[in-house]
């Protein structure tokens, strides 16, 4: 067995590290600067640290086990077992965007060899493995789908920023396009996932479980999103109202935030682009997904709102945000939600000052055109909006950034 990983992000390469401590693997990445720095150590997503990847790590193709990363086409041709885990955003209307799973397709096809197996983990509708990966397969390589070479799915189920839950810690969905093909794919993926595997009976099965987790916890973030608008509009609350609920022992402990990321705020609108083509509008989905994408323009009233009731003058007033990145203690900015508070303050004219020591300032102003400090800048504010949970924040010492008469939204609870 001699594994390609194809996409060495947030989810490729922490499977990487981990297939390589038992399989020979070699790492591809179309990034050249990506290639660069892990070479040398370095995992800018911080999912892998300097040692893990250093354990592992091989300046050749390695024989028996280790890691070797390229970005070299050659460099993968003598792999029997592909891994694709490339990101499968949406685009600016919320439509599913296959590119970089087409693309990583042509990649695989044109090494594809007899009896070799291509493994899918990206998180796509029910049905894409099969009827748009499999013929792109096909038609680059030559070779015959479930004759020549067999293909499986096995969701990801990495959780940007946790410690605690790592990919050998989670059990691994797992599935093939025969039954041969489902045993070995099961067998493979056993073999380093310490949580155990789960093979579901078909590949479009282990799609659709993957799409609906996300969608799950969407659908619940939205309604306690709700609740937090209605509950503000009854000038209760909200986290009160949550903490007491939550001694019922089969309450789900969600809370109210900004659903971002490349999971949740992207999963769902791929179960219901399939569910529309499949003739059926899935209304509590695309609702959720509604009321979930208001809530940046939502808290970025109610913070003006208290700075009128303040008296603080808007035009003009110096906000500071905390933080951008989309989840706390993780640098990932993809679909960061904040964007969407800071761009409807801009709109009163407020000058804002994003402050966050996770995210790379360089990333920030390429995805968004923002400025962003790793270090919190001197100076004092009319308002504070804590929109990302990370763990510095918790040091700051409010009084001294704060004018006398200033508001602090608290959207993370972290004061």
């Amino acid at each position: 067995m001699k594994i390609a990983v194809i996409g060495l992000g947030y989810v490729g390469l922490p499977l990487a590290v981990l297939m390589a401590k038992k399989y020979p693997v070699v790492g591809f990445d179309i990034k050249q600067d990506r290639v660069a720095q892990l070479k040398e150590g370095n995992d800018v997503t911080l999912e892998v640290s300097s040692g893990q990847l250093h354990d592992v790590l091989c300046t050749t193709v390695p024989k028996e086990s280790g890691l070797y990363i390229t970005s070299e086409l050659n460099g993968i041709e003598d792999c029997n077992f592909y891994i694709v885990t490339v990101p499968t955003p949406v685009d600016k209307n919320n439509r599913p965007d296959l590119t970089a799973l087409y693309k990583a397709s042509e990649t695989v096809g044109k090494v594809l060899k007899k009896g070799d197996v291509v493994v899918y983990e990206s998180t796509v509708y029910p049905g894409v493995t099969e009827e748009e990966c499999v013929p792109v397969l096909e038609k680059i390589s030559g070779l015959k789908f479930n004759e020549d070479f067999f293909a499986g799915y096995s969701p990801e189920r990495i959780n940007p920023g946790d410690k605690n839950h790592t990919v050998e810690k989670i059990v691994k969905i797992t599935s093939g396009s025969t039954a041969h093909a489902a045993d070995v794919i099961d067998e493979v993926y056993r073999s380093v996932i310490v949580a155990g595997t789960h093979k579901a009976s078909s590949i479009k099965v282990a799609e659709a479980a993957k799409v609906i987790e996300n969608s799950q916890r969407d659908i619940n973030i939205a309604f306690v999103n709700e609740l937090s608008k209605i509950f503000s509009l009854l000038d209760i609350d909200t986290h009160a109202v949550l903490e007491a609920a939550g001694t019922k022992w089969n309450f789900l402990p969600f809370r109210p935030g900004l659903v971002g990321g490349h999971c949740i705020g992207v999963d769902p609108y791929y179960l219901a682009q399939k569910a529309q083509e499949a003739g059926y509008h899935p209304e509590i989905i695309l609702a959720g997904r509604r009321l979930n994408d208001s809530m940046g323009e939502y808290v970025a009233s109610q913070l003006v709102k208290k700075m009128i009731k303040a008296g603080i003058a808007v035009n003009g007033s110096k906000v500071l945000m905390l933080g951008i990145t989309f989840k706390e203690n993780c640098p990932d900015v993809r679909n960061t939600k904040i964007v969407d508070v800071v761009k409807a303050l801009q709109e009163y004219d407020i000058d804002i000052t994003l402050y966050d020591p996770w995210a790379d300032p360089a990333e920030v102003f390429h995805e968004y055109g923002l400025t962003s400090y790793k270090e919190l800048p001197l100076g004092t504010y009319d308002a504070v909006f804590a929109g990302v949970g990370h763990s510095e924040f918790k040091a700051i010492h409010l009084e001294d950034i704060c004018k006398p008469v200033s508001v602090v939204y608290d959207f993370k609870k972290i004061f």
